[in-house]
């Protein structure tokens, strides 16, 4: 297992198909990257919850997650649960980021492997638009049996881990009580992605292809 620096990106894109994916999947990994590089430009998009409690949780949440970033987060309004059935949709959103962006920009989102049908969608459309940036996959514990073998590791410090359960709890009130949503499964996934990256705590993402430079 080798490390290696991902550099300081022009831009970090958020996508998620609901408020919360982009916190679960990589909240650990934004608040240490945003603490590292102050000022750092990031775009969220998240496809479904415009106009409702869900838009407002998601928007404080990533403001707590991403401090002293330039955030900009745009929230749509498609059909939760109905995502595959408005593909162009997807990707006309997803194509309104790309236009907009640097061209140095690290891609976070949901990964091919998901069995939420939403997440998959979205997953699946992104390698199409975003085509010349690393794109990072996240994973969302629940209750599909869906975990996988990612290959990708990013090592959390306890009080980030901690941090980032905080802030899901704190900002997520609406999620609160839900099986899935608690405290042990958060820690109990990066613990386990710890013990896969020789760490106490990580979070884990898929990726289809790194090119690597020997300069």
């Amino acid at each position: 297992m080798m490390r290696f620096d991902l550099g300081q990106p022009d831009t970090l894109v958020l996508l998620g198909a609901h408020c919360d994916d982009i916190a679960i999947g990589a909240g650990g990994l934004l608040l240490s990257l945003c603490r590292r590089w102050p000022g750092i430009e990031v775009r969220a998009l998240v496809l479904t919850g415009m106009g409702t409690e869900r838009e407002m949780e998601e928007q404080k949440a990533l403001a707590s997650l991403c401090p002293r970033a330039s955030l900009d987060l745009t929230v749509l309004d498609l059909p939760d649960g109905r995502m595959p059935s408005r593909w162009e949709e997807v990707k006309s959103a997803l194509e309104v980021v790309r236009s907009e962006i640097a061209e140095q920009a690290v891609v976070i989102g949901p990964h091919r492997g998901d069995a939420h049908q939403d997440h998959r969608c979205l997953a699946e459309i992104v390698p199409s638009v975003f085509r010349g940036h690393l794109l990072l996959g996240y994973e969302i514990v629940k209750w599909d049996a869906d975990l996988g073998q990612p290959s990708v590791f990013f090592p959390l410090d306890d009080e980030v881990a901690e941090e980032k359960v905080e802030v899901l709890h704190a900002h997520y009130r609406s999620q609160v009580g839900r099986q899935w949503f608690d405290r042990e499964a958060f820690l109990g996934l990066a613990r386990l992605r710890g013990v896969q990256s020789r760490s106490r705590y990580a979070e884990a993402f898929y990726t289809d292809k790194v090119v690597l430079g020997g300069g």
